[in-house]
């Protein structure tokens, strides 16, 4: 028997492979079987059944990702779309966090200006875009802002929930062995409200690619945005799916890597059964 040196206390109980990674493997399995299935069925569907002018075919998409990826028009503009959503994320998360942190602190600060807030973050945010134009132009910041924007209002509601729901005793508990507001702040609040700060990157994730893509849609002439716009002007609807697919590609990627920081900053909880 080991015990881990730190987070949760982990004991190493002698099982087969299978035992140990039995049921992931039967997840990706079916995961993976169910796409084949769909992807063979779209196939054969494909001027069978259904127009494929309208719905293409997955042969189709993957020669036009070859045919892009050979001229370099893929990675050129799915460079673009990933900073825009990165540095849109990042703005966006960093923002939102320390908002959400500091106002959720502070009670009477919060109730005043939580109407105001679910305002803003009502707003649908597209609405923006044209407003953003008017102000940063039709460059990179204004995709990038429009995607913190989006981003912002996610991760501060979750942010702010995590830190309101805090538990009220271990927050007395601090008080009475001496503890300031720092403390309580640092050794507390900070670590309790972590479960609502990742919900809230996770969550924005997909939203700082929409925002992204928004710009990008409304005003732009680079980026997967403007290569969806520019496939669709031209009835290509096998460049549209494939820059469907280099998106979810870029959203799944951005997933795991949230997913993998989660696990880092909760290794602190109790292990799931």
């Amino acid at each position: 028997m080991t015990i881990a040196a730190t987070g949760p206390v982990r004991v190493s109980v002698d099982r087969t492979w299978w035992q140990r990674h039995g049921t992931t493997t039967t997840v990706w399995a079916l995961r993976i079987a169910l796409l084949v299935v769909f992807l063979v069925l779209w196939q054969i569907a494909a001027d069978r059944w259904i127009d494929s002018t309208f719905t293409s075919k997955p042969t189709d998409i993957v020669r036009r990702l070859g045919e892009w990826a050979g001229d370099g028009t893929l990675w050129t503009n799915t460079w673009i779309t990933v900073q825009e959503i990165v540095y849109g994320f990042l703005l966006g998360a960093v923002t939102g966090a320390i908002a959400g942190f500091v106002l959720a602190s502070l009670n009477l600060l919060y109730r005043v200006l939580d109407p105001f807030m679910m305002a803003l973050y009502s707003i649908p945010k597209v609405a923006l875009a044209p407003l953003f134009i008017v102000w940063f132009g039709i460059g990179m910041h204004m995709k990038v802002l429009l995607a913190a924007a989006t981003v912002f209002f996610l991760v501060f509601l979750n942010t702010a929930a995590g830190v309101r729901e805090v538990d009220r005793g271990l927050v007395d508990a601090v008080r009475l062995m001496g503890g300031n507001r720092r403390d309580i702040a640092r050794k507390v609040v900070l670590p309790a409200s972590m479960t609502g700060l990742l919900t809230g990157l996770k969550v924005a994730i997909p939203y700082a690619l929409i925002g992204a893509v928004i710009g990008e849609l409304v005003a732009s002439n680079r980026g997967l945005g403007y290569l969806i716009n520019d496939a669709a002007a031209q009835f290509d609807t096998a460049g549209v799916f494939a820059t469907l697919v280099v998106l979810s590609v870029v959203a799944g990627l951005l997933n795991v890597l949230v997913g993998l920081i989660g696990r880092r900053v909760n290794r602190w909880k109790p292990l799931d059964d």
